[in-house]
């Protein structure tokens, strides 16, 4: 059934061991349709992790609400082993992938795509079918014996992606997750994330320091404000749907795209010398 999220005005305040108080997130409010993708960029500290990990449900807002099909997001499961919420994400609806896959390295590639599932009790036999399927979606064919130290990041990437999959989430929280790759592994990268959103029609929100990747992946894009965190300007993109049939590096090179970026890129060195103000201020 497609879900609606929807933020309304969340704010997330964390308490200090010395008492002192830091507020992270301030009336963030949005809505996000079934099927849209989204990326947040914006300086560091600006609550960006954060707002993942209240709609993730690893955290409860300080005010305001999160919700996700009608309901508020109220935590990841009680139902569920702390290792199994870190590995299969935060519930059914919601799937989580992180900068370093938390791959068990222990286990071969099937094993990671398919424990999710086999958590849920699903039958063996149904479990391969899922495995292979989503092998075949990553583009992993012939890989599912490997043992996860085998593979390049790229590869290991793409494994975090298909285990994420594998758990037929609704939604798709992505926490930086190509940031520890290389340029090339990168944009090939960038574009399986457009194609698995084509082919699954997965809602998708994506945290990203890079503007070029937070331009290229997002219909949506928001800029976060510098602490306390807040949306401070949305741009609403063309790049994402036209990276389905065009190619990646031509886009990159468009004078609307060169021109958004340097707005923006702009826009987040201004926040950054603001910070840097306020801690020699201070």
């Amino acid at each position: 059934m497609a879900s609606t999220l929807t933020i309304d005005a969340a704010g997330m305040i964390y308490k200090l061991p010395d008492g002192g108080e830091v507020e992270a997130l301030k009336d963030v409010s949005f809505q996000l349709q079934s099927g849209e993708m989204l990326t947040v960029l914006g300086p560091s500290g600006c609550g960006k992790t954060t707002l993942l990990n209240l709609i993730a449900g690893f955290l409860m807002p300080t005010s305001g609400k999160a919700m996700f099909g009608g309901g508020d997001i109220s935590g990841p499961g009680p139902e569920r082993a702390k290792l199994e919420k870190l590995i299969t994400g935060p519930s059914p609806e919601r799937g989580m992938v992180f900068q370093q896959g938390a791959l068990f390295e222990w286990m071969t590639v099937a094993e990671n795509i398919g424990f999710g599932p086999s958590m849920k009790g699903v039958p063996r036999g149904e479990i391969a079918g899922i495995v292979n399927r989503y092998l075949d979606t990553v583009g992993l064919q012939g890989f599912g014996e490997k043992a996860i130290y085998e593979l390049s990041g790229g590869m290991q990437q793409r494994v975090a992606l298909a285990r994420c999959l594998a758990n037929e989430p609704e939604l798709i929280l992505m926490d930086e997750p190509l940031g520890a790759l290389d340029a090339l592994t990168r944009e090939k990268m960038q574009s399986l994330i457009l194609k698995i959103w084509d082919e699954t029609k997965k809602t998708i929100i994506l945290i990203t320091h890079s503007v070029e990747e937070a331009l290229l992946l997002g219909e949506r894009l928001f800029v976060m404000a510098p602490r306390p965190g807040r949306i401070h300007k949305e741009y609403n993109l063309p790049f994402a749907k036209r990276g389905l049939i065009e190619d990646l590096r031509e886009i990159k090179t468009g004078d609307k795209f060169v021109e958004t970026r340097e707005e923006i890129l702009s826009m987040i060195w201004e926040m950054e010398e603001e910070i840097m103000g306020r801690q020699e201020a201070a």
